[in-house]
């Protein structure tokens, strides 16, 4: 062990004299706290104009006048997606999925206003978060450091005059990974300290912070292994780079790609223009409220008659329009469930697959790792999107309701050709402010924390890969020095 800090010494000495290590380090110390300052600077702005907008909604809408009912269901409103406060970390899918709903009766909208959608090209390519410079820059710098350590060794003649003086091929190994794994920490800094800031901010997200600050460690270790054990496999330096970088090119560009064009291959989403056409199909299959002859609403009017012993709608204790429009507003909003169900079992099944690749790629683990702790992944916003659906059919049927309650069946129908009829099926705007608001209601501290295991696994998996990689390495240099 003694010997193993004596090379780790020796390498950091070395490291501190190249010049292109010691820029290459503070430059990518600089990028990763500007990551973390424009990241957090951006995402707080984020946070604050969509709280600022749903307060600005809510009273818009509670602001409207006396009107009838029906005429708020299609006013209606818009919900915003919160932003978590780990978002700055790593945004995950919020840039891509629109964070913008607007809710009204007879339909279900997409969520809009995705900052790629709505920004340049260039977004597609990645923002510039601490999550993202952890993934994939913190390690190419750590390949151009650390291909060489061991077989630059070799190449010089060092290495024998190590084994000459006692050291074993694992000490060697250990020595270096050392060394390397301290340039790889040192990297970590600024992503630990942005971590550090917003668990002081946000105390409930502070073991949600420690777990993606240890599974980022993990990551980074990972990568320390993988190269120290290629730097020793190798005959030379130049086979070392090509290897590793080769391998960076495939762990943190090429698999999360292909993994998420395999994913949409293989279970392909439809597009919001088939969906829209397959809900017109089965809607006018359902039949049509409007329609006083449509068989299933004929046959609900006759139900309620028969229910209250009366022969004409007029004579119901309610406002049958009114009861249409609730068990219209019913049928559809299970309709639209079902669509949406579907949906989100497709894009589940796309996100699974892409997990598995994580096989293939620690990248795609540290990634799933940092999106599940942050509460930017795929069932955050499957999340909003269930939970502002339910708030829109709860909204829409409280109007029903009023419109059914609060108004007369002579006067609805005749408020098109009668002032004072007019007049009487306007509702207090009241109502309108007695309506609850929308309060979105993310996952618990501990359903982010169950939801990282799986990711954790599968780095601690690549550890170990990457530990029996170097114990090979260290045989063989034992084996090939002797």
């Amino acid at each position: 062990m003694t010997r193993a800090f004596l090379i780790a010494g020796a390498e950091l000495r070395l490291l501190m004299r190249s010049r292109l290590a010691v820029i290459g380090l503070i430059s990518l110390l600089l990028l990763s706290a500007t990551a973390a300052v424009s990241s957090a600077s951006h995402m707080g702005g984020e946070r604050a104009t969509r709280a600022a907008h749903q307060i600005e909604t809510d009273a818009l809408f509670e602001a409207q006048p006396d009107r009838h009912p029906h005429r708020m269901v299609h006013y209606g409103t818009y919900v915003y997606r919160p932003v978590s406060a780990l978002a700055a970390f790593d945004p995950g899918v919020d840039p891509f999925t629109g964070t913008t709903l607007y809710l009204e009766g007879h339909r279900q909208n997409s969520a809009t206003f995705g900052a790629v959608r709505e920004s340049s090209s260039l977004m597609r390519f990645g923002q510039l978060t601490p999550a993202f410079v952890l993934q994939t820059l913190v390690p190419l710098l750590l390949v151009f450091i650390g291909f060489s350590m061991v077989s630059r060794e070799r190449e010089n003649g060092a290495l024998r005059q190590l084994r000459t003086h006692g050291a074993r091929g694992h000490e060697i190994m250990l020595g270096k990974g050392l060394a390397l794994s301290l340039v790889a920490f040192t990297a970590l800094v600024p992503a630990l300290v942005a971590l550090a800031w917003i668990a002081f901010s946000a105390p409930t997200e502070a073991a949600a912070a420690v777990v993606i600050g240890a599974g980022f460690a993990l990551y980074l270790l990972v990568w320390v292994t993988l190269i120290i054990a290629v730097s020793a496999l190798m005959g030379s330096s130049r086979a070392s780079l090509v290897t590793i970088v080769a391998a960076w090119a495939f762990i943190a560009v090429m698999a999360p790609r292909g993994a998420a064009e395999l994913a949409a291959r293989t279970v392909p989403l439809p597009t919001r223009a088939e969906t829209d056409l397959r809900l017109a199909a089965e809607l006018r299959q359902m039949g049509d409220s409007h329609n006083p002859d449509d068989p299933f609403f004929r046959a609900f009017r006759e139900r309620l008659l028969a229910e209250h012993g009366v022969a004409r709608v007029e004579d119901l204790p309610f406002n049958y329009r009114g009861a249409l429009s609730t068990e219209g507003e019913a049928l559809t909003s299970g309709l639209f469930d079902r669509y949406f169900e579907e949906t989100a079992s497709v894009q589940r099944a796309q996100a699974a697959i892409v997990n598995q690749a994580a096989i293939l790629s620690p990248a795609l683990a540290a990634r799933r790792l940092s999106m599940a702790g942050t509460g930017s992944d795929l069932e955050t916003h499957l999340r909003f999107l269930q939970q502002s659906e339910a708030y829109r059919f709860d909204l829409i049927q409280r109007l029903n309701v009023m419109h059914r309650d609060m108004l007369t069946f002579d006067d609805d129908s005749a408020r098109s050709r009668n002032a004072d009829a007019e007049r009487r099926t306007r509702v207090s705007a009241g109502n309108w402010a007695a309506a609850p608001d929308f309060v979105f209601i993310p996952t618990t501290a501990a359903e982010r924390r169950a939801a990282m295991i799986p990711a954790l696994l599968m780095l601690m998996a690549w550890l170990a890969f990457g530990l029996v990689l170097c114990a090979v390495a260290a045989r063989r240099l034992e084996r090939s020095e002797q």
